[in-house]
């Protein structure tokens, strides 16, 4: 997300929504689950597969690029837990204690197995030489807290608020004392997913749903031809809702694989058929406007099984931030198989260790650029199924690639229909309740991290990215907005530590993001953790047990703003001086990840550093067999060295947005149409087109453009930090 002077900016104007206003309730009886087996029910421009081979119309959801995922082995079925229904006898006052569930009684020392399937090949065949190695690692656990008092000693003017400080930990100390008393630990307490949602046995399938502000619910769907009176769910005395539906006489599932579903419910704001909170994949379907839950569940044979263990963390991160809708050269929204195959190899050949993938969560808006979601533990099918994601994550540890997720827990959807956003017919359901649960200038609602649920809900869903899906960390999005009350609106921060701690610090925010990291580190030691944090909040990356959040590395987003602030200046006006403070500018102990421009100068509406550079000289003298001018002499040298400086002095790591390697021309413009705004102004669209949304790839690898030469000095500069550290 942008932000400029303390102040965050909206990624992508607000021009319009995929969701349909809140009082739409459409029948769907008629249109069954038919547009899911369908070859040709999916548009070919959002999905632009490559292969041409023949669709098996056996599986109920098609990959989106129709290309052959890796013939699954039997995966492993979710740890079986004893039913143990706790009822707390007393609850903090410090936290809304909402034991819903029967407490999941694990031990927080887990052993894991990992399983070695043997090679795969780039379409993902298993080879026939498949061996099963399995490889022992240690027992994973989250520590208990520490005493928190070391942070004292790494910053002494920390002592001056000791109080708040102290009273943070205290509150952090108390939350992790409640889950290990209500919860089993946070081990257990992070495995909401177990519970929650669609869960499959032997016998049948349970679904679970928190819901304490409806009266009444039922599951509907496809194979119940959405009748609300034919699957009535009960409630408990925690809000939670619940039915059980039997497998068949045959023996086959309740919901087929691929059924649309949804909960219906009467609540205070009338009745309404919601997206369930936890539901796995959503699809848009033809002609439709809101999204609809997909039952997914495709049979074992058909399931992705990862062949490849997920590499080491490595000493300096090297992150290539990418979009894969946006990833292709032509004007499509690409595909996760397209992605695995065309850019991941791109990406290892520059020299970068590790991909930060944006818009993975699914979100109904395609302009928000992935940070309105809708559905949290749902991969975006725009660009494929869970398991086309699955398997792009396992090629890029195939070749030595972590895998970052860009991850957004600071802020929701606003949608109605498909989203969280009234969930149960309540203002202050997942979210707190008036204005101080809603973003003015995200146009989103922002969660209540006092709730017990809601802690819940996001770290199961932190854990369910990493323990699903493989994925090697996180940056956290929209930090700053967490931390404070007033989300760094209209705020300057200025590094007084007032500041950082006062009245104006949402703790109960700050003791989540430090559970979070907590239970990141723990479970995942070689996970990396990564927080936009805008304000400098001291302590951000000092590890919880020592008094801090947890971070690994910090976003340092004061060096790009130096850039463009600088570019903005004559050449005779650059302060050599100011350059470096700005590049060493960072808190002892605390990494940050170093970088001269993100998505975020690539909006439209912004410019990327080779636009401020070069302007409209871009268009006409790239070419090498015609004359340069000394605007395109300069800003190719700039280019280079400003890459160079940032990444040598910048931080412990180092981040680059795809395609400015070569500065890439242009800017990024998701689709939109023409809309007139509340106060009359009228805003132009761009007739719906993805021109530019994509990634010119091919302008950085043709060898008769300059942009060749920027391409190659970038991925030099990549080799020689691999080399030489």
């Amino acid at each position: 997300m942008v932000y400029a002077s303390g102040i965050r900016l909206p990624c992508v104007p607000h021009l319009y929504k995929s969701s349909a206003p809140s009082g739409f309730n459409g029948d769907r009886r008629s249109t069954s689950l038919s547009f899911l087996l369908k070859k040709d029910s999916f548009s070919r421009k959002i999905f632009a597969g490559k292969s041409s081979k023949e669709f098996d119309a056996s599986p109920l959801i098609i990959t989106a690029s129709e290309k052959v995922l890796v013939p699954g082995s039997q995966s492993d079925d979710p740890s079986a837990v004893t039913d143990q229904l706790e009822t707390p006898e007393t609850v903090s006052e410090d936290i809304e204690v909402r034991n819903g569930i029967e407490s999941l009684q694990m031990e927080d020392n887990e052993n894991v197995e990992i399983e070695d399937h043997g090679p795969v090949t780039l379409q993902g065949k298993v080879s026939s030489e498949k061996s099963e190695v399995k490889r022992e690692v240690g027992p994973r656990s989250i520590p208990p807290p520490g005493a928190g008092q070391n942070i004292y000693e790494i910053d002494p003017n920390l002592l001056g608020h000791r109080q708040h400080l102290d009273y943070r930990y205290g509150r952090y100390k108390q939350m992790c004392e409640d889950i290990d008393k209500y919860e089993g630990g946070l081990a257990a307490f992070s495995r909401g997913y177990e519970k929650f949602g669609f869960i499959r046995s032997d016998t049948g399938i349970t679904y679970r749903e928190w819901a304490p502000g409806a009266k009444s619910a039922s599951l509907i769907g496809d194979f119940n031809n959405w009748n609300p009176n034919a699957d009535i769910m009960t409630q408990n005395e925690f809000g939670v809702w619940e039915i059980f539906l039997p497998n068949n006489a045959d023996g086959s599932p309740p919901i087929p694989h691929g059924s649309r579903v949804k909960i219906h419910m009467d609540t205070p704001s009338g009745i309404k058929d919601s997206i369930p909170a936890w539901i796995k994949f959503s699809v848009q379907a033809p002609g439709e406007i809101p999204y609809n839950g997909i039952y997914y569940d495709p049979p074992e044979e058909e399931k992705y099984v990862f062949q490849h263990p997920q590499p080491k963390k490595p000493k300096s991160l090297r992150i290539y931030e990418a979009h894969v809708g946006m990833s292709s050269t032509e004007p499509i929204i690409n595909t996760y198989a397209n992605f695995r195959d065309d850019v991941l190899p791109r990406i290892k050949r520059l020299g970068y260790n590790a991909v930060q993938i944006m818009a993975v969560q699914e979100h109904s808006y395609y302009a928000s650029f992935g940070y309105h979601v809708t559905n949290f533990f749902a991969p975006s099918s725009r660009c494929g199924t869970p398991d086309d994601l699955k398997s792009l994550i396992d090629k890029a540890h195939e070749l030595g690639l972590l895998v970052l997720m860009d991850i957004v827990h600071s802020h929701a959807s606003n949608n109605v229909l498909d989203g969280l956003n009234m969930f149960d017919g309540t203002d202050g359901h997942y979210f707190h309740s008036g204005s101080r649960g809603y973003h003015w200038m995200w146009d989103s609602r922002l969660f209540n991290y006092g709730s017990w649920e809601v802690l819940r809900f996001l770290l199961s869903n932190a854990r369910w990215w990493l323990e699903e899906y493989k994925f090697d960390g996180f940056r956290f999005d929209g930090v700053t907005s967490m931390m404070y009350t007033h989300h760094g609106l209209q705020v300057a921060f200025t590094g007084n530590y007032s500041e950082y701690f006062g009245f104006a610090t949402d703790v109960d925010a700050v003791v989540y993001l430090m559970l979070v990291n907590d239970m990141i580190h723990g479970l995942y030691p070689e996970a990396v953790s990564i927080g936009e944090d805008v304000s400098g909040m001291p302590t951000f990356c000092i590890p919880v047990q020592d008094g801090g959040v947890g971070f690994d590395y910090r976003l340092q987003m004061a060096i790009a703003d130096k850039w463009i602030e600088l570019l903005k200046k004559r050449d005779e006006d650059w302060k050599m001086g100011a350059i470096v403070h700005t590049m060493t500018n960072r808190r002892w102990l605390e990494k940050c990840v170093a970088y001269a421009e993100s998505h975020d100068q690539a909006l439209v509406g912004d410019k990327t550093i080779a636009f401020w550079l070069m302007d409209k000289d871009m268009y006409d003298f790239m070419a090498l067999d015609r004359p340069s001018t000394p605007r395109i002499d300069r800003g190719i040298a700039l280019h280079k060295m400003i890459r160079l400086v940032t990444m040598g002095l910048g931080g412990e790591a180092y981040l680059n947005f795809m395609g400015n390697e070569f500065g890439h021309p242009e800017w990024i413009d998701f689709p939109r149409g023409d809309q007139r705004l509340p106060n009359g102004q009228f805003v132009p669209g761009n007739n719906f087109s993805y021109d530019k949304c994509r990634r010119r790839f091919d302008l950085g690898d043709a060898d008769y453009l300059r942009y060749r030469g920027m391409q190659e000095f970038d991925r030099a500069m990549q080799h020689l930090e691999e080399k030489y550290g």
